[in-house]
């Protein structure tokens, strides 16, 4: 998720916790805890893009780590605190929770977290939701700023936290659901169609979960096309992409070019634009594939320029938009083809 909606969603569960016996101070020590995991994102700071895009939401996102700053953050809470009706066995559940909520949200969308590390370096990517989606946000944003205004002893506070809390998690349940029947469908739609793959997944479009991009991998490459929930009919429009290896063979033995295929899940392609080559990263989408079939992907690296690439993660994602595009979307999540 992004640091916004994890700064409101962690002051929401402060509130809850630890709002009568703390008052204001638990909105500022959860949205502390609840985005401390995202420290990892410091690395790019002496780390390659790629070395960096592995450290994100890799061991400061783990339950090892979580088993072992519990602790440290209950103690220092407690001392902070100690003027404060809450036990240190409280605080060790305040922290826990805060962070266990903050592994939980970022494994329902596309980057993956590292749930296992350093045992297992698996991500979890449940596909369920955006990165960045304002109807899961804007409850808990909202709850937040009205927790800020109101006094601590408000009965109003408690409406609050159950709105916030309540109406996004509503919410993100709604789009796991949604997410099952899009995956039951392509499933369907895929053995209709007779399109051969080993592997696939679904992941929602840009801020919003009507909307989802769906990709098929087979041994040269991939099918790709987009479901709405209202599509009408169940067959899809697939535009096939080659995995076009042979591009990247001259990167063999190249660590950072291996790091990013890690970093994919497997998921990625081969591209040549003007004097390089890209690897793109298909779990992240297109950049209006709704619109445009062969429309390039958001996540694109160079792979002869590295030090072209500390944005990568940023520089696809609303390429081009305007108006035009953003009502093409609309139209597309609303079924029209």
């Amino acid at each position: 998720m992004d640091s916004l909606t994890h700064i409101a969603l962690g002051a929401c569960l402060g509130e809850a916790m630890a709002g009568k016996k703390l008052g204001k101070r638990a909105l500022l020590i959860g949205a502390l805890v609840h985005s401390l995991p995202d420290i990892d994102v410091t690395a790019v700071l002496w780390m390659s893009t790629p070395e960096s895009l592995l450290a994100h939401r890799g061991f400061t996102h783990s339950f090892l780590f979580v088993a072992l700053i519990t602790p440290v953050l209950a103690f220092l809470a407690a001392r902070w605190n100690r003027n404060k009706p809450v036990s240190y066995k409280r605080w060790i559940i305040i922290m826990a929770v805060l962070l266990l909520a903050h592994l939980f949200v970022d494994a329902t969308n596309a980057y993956g977290v590292a749930w296992w590390e350093p045992f297992s370096h698996h991500r979890l990517m449940w596909n369920w939701i955006f990165v960045f989606d304002p109807l899961y946000s804007l409850w808990l944003v909202l709850s937040m700023i009205a927790l800020m205004l109101l006094r601590k002893n408000s009965p109003a506070r408690r409406r609050w936290v159950r709105v916030g809390l309540g109406i996004s998690s509503f919410y993100l349940l709604s789009c796991g659901l949604i997410k099952y029947k899009i995956d039951s469908d392509v499933r369907s739609i895929l053995k209709k169609q007779q399109v051969t793959y080993n592997d696939y997944f679904t992941t929602p479009a840009p801020m919003n979960n009507l909307l989802w991009f769906v990709v098929a991998a087979n041994d040269s490459g991939y099918n790709v096309g987009y479901r709405s929930l209202f599509d009408a009919e169940k067959k899809m429009d697939f535009h096939f992409v080659p995995r076009n290896e042979s591009l990247l063979r001259p990167w063999q033995q190249d660590e950072d070019v291996q790091r990013l295929k890690r970093f994919s899940q497997g998921f990625y392609t081969a591209s040549v634009q003007g004097d390089t080559v890209l690897l793109n990263d298909l779990r992240f989408g297109q950049m209006n594939g709704w619109k445009d079939k062969t429309a390039p992907f958001v996540f694109y690296y160079y792979v002869q320029y590295p030090k072209h690439n500390r944005y990568v993660m940023q520089r696809g994602r609303f390429k081009e938009w305007n108006r035009e595009t953003f009502l093409s979307l609309l139209r597309r999540m609303g079924g029209m083809q």
